[in-house]
């Protein structure tokens, strides 16, 4: 008698769930896609076409990223459904701060098994972060590897590329002393200083995720859930009329890693965040942890996640228009000579 042979579901892998992901997220992706999408969901590749007669010299500009360990929180929570929008985010963000355009995105789910209705709950978020980012999700790809990932485990990337003309790419090199400083406001905690956040939370003060915390007005979970902000339709309405020097995406590093992103050389940034209505979260997070202000201004946002430099006279108008579109803005400071590319007044 034979024995029966071994098959890819034997390893592991479930090609037929694999295919009942695909059918769940068709719906999502075709919310996403805008004018200049060619291709659709299925094959091997994904197809955009740029507009030549509105870019003359068309620059493509691309980025990528991925939204670390706030991974493990959704995890905890077994919540699925925002966390795309992070990787959007994370990724857009970043681009942005070239003066680009997002075009289109792409994802990527490493996962320890495929289950059809998580699978469709994160690729559900990436097309909610592409619709607000105003960019279609043209493609993706979901690797089913038990060896690497634990069971109820996933990584999620993403690749975003936008476009700008030649002579509007924002690179800095124009910033000069006087320009002032602007902060648009965060979410949240983004997508930034998770595994600190997690050690505090979860390891040394033993919190769960749904545990109510006054100090938040909500559940731990829900607010480290919050999901990172999109800052695309404002910046395109900003650069629509007004001359921006140069961007920083408040990311990994916080202010001190990432404003001196921006400047060029004999530069320093002078910045004043005594101003900032810095969200409950980081203040309880700084008292609990008893955090310096150094590290929590290079680890987390603290309120701030997005910073333009523009010149000293458009300060206040740039200002004045964002409120007039409901937009929280702060002049958090201005540009300087000088060496060590920031320099934070706290109190």
């Amino acid at each position: 008698m034979g024995t029966k042979g071994i098959t890819y579901k034997d390893a592991g892998v479930d090609i037929k769930a694999g295919y009942e992901a695909v059918n769940l997220i068709k719906e999502h992706v075709k919310k996403t896609h805008t004018k200049g999408v060619m291709s659709s969901i299925g094959g091997f590749s994904g197809l955009f076409k740029i507009d030549t007669d509105k870019y003359k010299e068309p620059i493509l500009v691309s980025g990528t990223d991925g939204v670390g360990t706030k991974l493990k929180v959704a995890y905890m929570m077994d919540k699925h459904d925002t966390i795309g929008e992070d990787c959007v985010a994370m990724c857009v963000n970043d681009i942005l701060c070239q003066g680009a355009k997002p075009l289109f995105f792409l994802d990527y789910i490493g996962t320890y098994n495929i289950e059809p209705t998580v699978i469709s709950k994160i690729v559900e978020g990436v097309a909610n972060g592409c619709v607000k980012a105003g960019c279609a999700l043209i493609g993706g790809e979901t690797a089913e590897m038990p060896g690497v990932y634990s069971k109820g485990e996933y990584d999620l990337v993403g690749f975003a590329v936008g476009i700008v003309a030649k002579d509007k790419i924002i690179d800095g090199l124009s910033i000069s002393e006087g320009d002032v400083l602007i902060g648009l406001k965060s979410s949240g905690l983004h997508s930034n200083g998770f595994s600190l956040v997690r050690k505090l939370f979860f390891e040394i003060e033993k919190f769960s995720v749904n545990q109510y915390v006054d100090e938040l007005g909500t559940t731990l979970g829900e607010e480290l859930l919050k999901p990172t902000r999109i800052y695309a339709d404002v910046i395109e309405k900003i650069l629509d009329k007004y001359a921006v020097k140069g961007m920083s995406h408040i990311t990994g590093g916080g202010f001190y890693e990432n404003i001196p992103r921006m400047l060029p050389e004999g530069f320093v940034a002078d910045i004043d965040v005594r101003y900032i209505d810095t969200p409950a979260i980081f203040k309880l997070i700084e008292k609990l942890g008893r955090i310096d202000k150094k590290e929590m201004y290079s680890t987390f946002n603290m309120g701030i996640g997005m910073v333009i430099a523009v010149d000293k006279e458009d300060g206040d108008r740039v200002i004045e228009y964002l409120d007039s579109i409901g937009e929280r803005a702060y002049l958090i400071g201005e540009v300087k000579k000088g060496e060590g590319g920031i320099r934070i007044c706290h109190q």
